[in-house]
């Protein structure tokens, strides 16, 4: 990454940065689909009960470790700017110090909180047994997750994509063992059920930790940084550094993952038909939403890279190369799901009146690619920019006042029925990637224009 870089070969960097992202978050969200599909045969309530457990974990999750993703961007500045190595092995250690205070927090609330709010739901005695008992076999692996994630952090910005995307490959056959013996009770191992891909996915963290530790360790580029060569004092101003970018992006994340769950709680309401195939339909969109965020995190990394350099002109180039990227892959998404909409349902599903009802979903998510495919890289390079508490406050007016009350309305007093959640969702993903282009012109033009190079 440099400023001589042509645009041809802003390209090929960004593609040799974001292939593995995209490689990785697959692979990650394949581990999700392994708990899912080994618990289901296990027994149909434990499955129940691990996607009950994994509802209220993944938006917790998924904003609180958007937090430590201003790890990233921390980094790229520093690492553009040519700064000292110690200065980045300081920001990295306070990062993972911060890691294990929001593990043990989190731990704790859970210990507090966790059976009053099952209790609340309602939940059948095999089904709310299954969810306490699975997301307190994943408390076991909230330390080394978190930390995982601030070494994860740390890797990508040095632009060592492809080092995370062989850790997290290596370890998904162990998570898939470790699910089999445990869910089964296979190889004189007791047989856990549901709580048995609780206990797979914390080993795993834990594997993912110390293997990520041992390479940063022993390996260049990233042993030159000497991370843990020594214990650096604890740094108050560093963590008010770290959450001051990280809040807002955790939150911002959170918003958007938190309006599908509560969408799927308010569809809660239609027949179990209407239920499984939005189920469905959200579960395939998911997926086809791993490109444009892998797309975001490989901007947040070039962009932070460039502006931390001052080479403004060409952290703007990468944000509309990545964002150009995404459209077309969403061009791509969205002609497969119109062309082959049943197809793609019945990937899901036999049943005939939760295929169609699918297929028509799914057509609605072809607007979700459009969307997902501006607004989530230009985030992604917003971050790079350090750029964060307005991004916070567009996403919260975007998803949560204009997007989930016009969905409510459309759904509860108009014909569309279901469907109105779903024109809602869209608008509020089509509000967001309006209001974040915006920002983005605007700090290009205004606050970093490319002349500033020169001075």
């Amino acid at each position: 990454m440099n400023q001589t870089y042509s645009k041809k070969q802003k390209l090929h960097q960004l593609l040799v940065i974001l292939v593995p992202i995209l490689v990785t978050q697959l692979a990650m969200y394949s581990m999700t689909f392994i708990d899912t599909l080994m618990t289901g045969r296990y027994d149909s309530q434990d499955l129940a009960g691990v996607a009950i457990g994994s509802s209220l974990w993944v938006p917790v999750f998924t904003g609180l470790s958007g937090i430590l993703l201003a790890v990233t961007p921390i980094v790229s500045h520093l690492v553009g700017a040519g700064e000292q190595r110690e200065e980045v092995s300081f920001s990295v250690i306070q990062g993972v110090y911060l890691s294990i205070i929001m593990a043990v927090i989190v731990f704790g609330g859970g210990a507090l909180s966790l059976n009053p709010i099952l209790s609340g739901m309602n939940l059948e005695n095999r089904v709310e047994d299954t969810a306490f008992n699975y997301l307190a076999a994943l408390s076991t692996g909230l330390i080394p997750l978190f930390v995982y994630n601030v070494l994860r952090s740390f890797i990508d910005a040095l632009g060592k994509t492809r080092v995370s995307m062989i850790i997290t490959l290596l370890t998904l056959p162990i998570n898939a063992f470790f699910n089999y013996i445990l869910i089964y009770g296979k190889l004189g191992f007791p047989e856990l059920g549901g709580a048995g891909a609780g206990y797979a996915s914390s080993i795993t963290y834990w594997l993912i930790m110390v293997i990520s530790i041992i390479i940063i360790h022993k390996n260049s580029p990233f042993s030159n940084y000497g991370i843990f060569r020594r214990m650096h004092a604890v740094s108050i101003s560093k963590w008010k550094e770290i959450l001051l970018i990280g809040i807002p992006i955790g939150l911002s994340i959170f918003f958007e993952t938190s309006i599908f769950s509560a969408v799927t709680l308010l569809m809660s309401t239609f027949e179990t038909a209407v239920i499984a195939a939005h189920q469905i339909a959200l579960n395939f969109a998911s997926l086809l939403y791993m490109i444009p965020l892998s797309i975001s995190m490989a901007l947040t990394i070039v962009v932070g890279y460039e502006a931390g350099a001052k080479r403004f002109r060409d952290a703007k180039e990468y944000s509309w190369i990545g964002v150009g990227i995404a459209v077309f892959m969403a061009l791509i998404c969205a002609a497969v799901l119109l062309a082959f909409p049943k197809e793609v349902a019945s990937i899901y599903t036999k049943d005939d009146h939760v295929l169609q009802l699918t297929a028509a979903f799914l057509i609605y998510a072809m607007f979700f690619q459009l969307s997902d495919a501006i607004q989530a890289p230009v985030q992604g390079a917003l971050r790079g920019y350090k750029d964060v508490n307005v991004t916070f406050i567009m996403s919260l007016i975007s998803y949560w006042i204009i997007g989930l009350p016009f969905g409510y309305y459309l759904a509860n007093h108009t014909d569309w029925g279901a469907y109105g959640y779903w024109i809602g969702l869209i608008t509020g993903l089509a509000a967001g990637a309006i209001t974040l282009t915006s920002r983005l012109i605007y700090l290009q033009n205004r606050k970093y224009p490319a002349y500033m190079e020169a001075k």
